[in-house]
């Protein structure tokens, strides 16, 4: 892998790429600064790995621009898409806490701009402010309680409830206002939707149809989707 470009990220206006991660969300300005000081930055080009599978990822990292995808492969060697990033994300928390090889590749989507931190200059930061630590740790406690509670109610949502809710969260993402609605620029195809919600190429195409029937969206392509009612996908 060719070496990319690194530069500090201590100045950012505002600290912004800290302040996007939710788990710094309870730091004071002074303590905001010194997590952002921490902070540097990589570009990575499309289809281009930022991490593989198996390996011992120390970083978390937050997209600053661009988009990537999270994935596996199942033993099928069928890529089995976990997670979909974009700007404003971040990912890899766990790696600042402890040593552990990932479960999952990450590759960009696009060329991709990424902010990191690196868990020896974390930890490091945490002995000298040890206050911060405890603020990042209630933090983490609250995320685990949404997480959980998140997990049971995925395990009781049918196919149709999956759908909506990610054409949902691709408006939030991708999507721009329309004389008609909202239109989506979806980020992956019909086949990468349904390896994202576990499901087969099939029945998200069949239920698609249905949505664009009821008069809920109108397909354009194979890349497009334009809302028309918003309020029934969230219904």
């Amino acid at each position: 892998m060719k070496e990319k470009s690194v530069c500090n990220c201590g100045s950012c206006q505002n600290q912004l790429c800290a302040r996007r991660v939710p788990i710094f969300s309870g730091l004071d300005p002074a303590e905001l600064s010194r997590m952002a000081a921490l902070i540097t930055k990589k570009r990575y080009e499309k289809n281009e790995l930022i991490i593989m599978e198996g390996s011992i990822p120390e970083s978390l990292i937050i997209i600053e621009k661009g988009q990537v995808k999270v994935f596996r492969y199942t033993h099928e060697g069928k890529e089995q898409i976990l997670y979909i990033f974009s700007e404003g994300d971040f990912f890899g928390e766990k790696n600042l806490l402890k040593r552990h090889e990932a479960t999952y590749n990450v590759e960009a989507m696009e060329a991709t701009h990424i902010c990191m931190i690196n868990k020896k200059d974390f930890q490091k930061l945490l002995i000298e402010y040890p206050e911060i630590g405890i603020k990042i740790i209630e933090e983490l406690g609250s995320r685990m309680d949404k997480l959980e509670s998140s997990i049971q109610s995925m395990g009781t949502k049918s196919i149709e409830s999956r759908i909506n809710g990610i054409l949902l969260d691709f408006a939030a993402k991708y999507g721009r206002k329309h004389t008609k609605g909202v239109l989506v620029e979806l980020p992956l195809s019909r086949e990468g939707i349904a390896n994202y919600i576990g499901t087969a190429r099939e029945t998200v195409s069949r239920k698609l149809g249905v949505l664009q029937d009821e008069g809920v969206i109108e397909m354009i392509g194979n890349k497009k989707i334009l809302i028309l009612n918003m309020r029934a996908l969230e219904e």
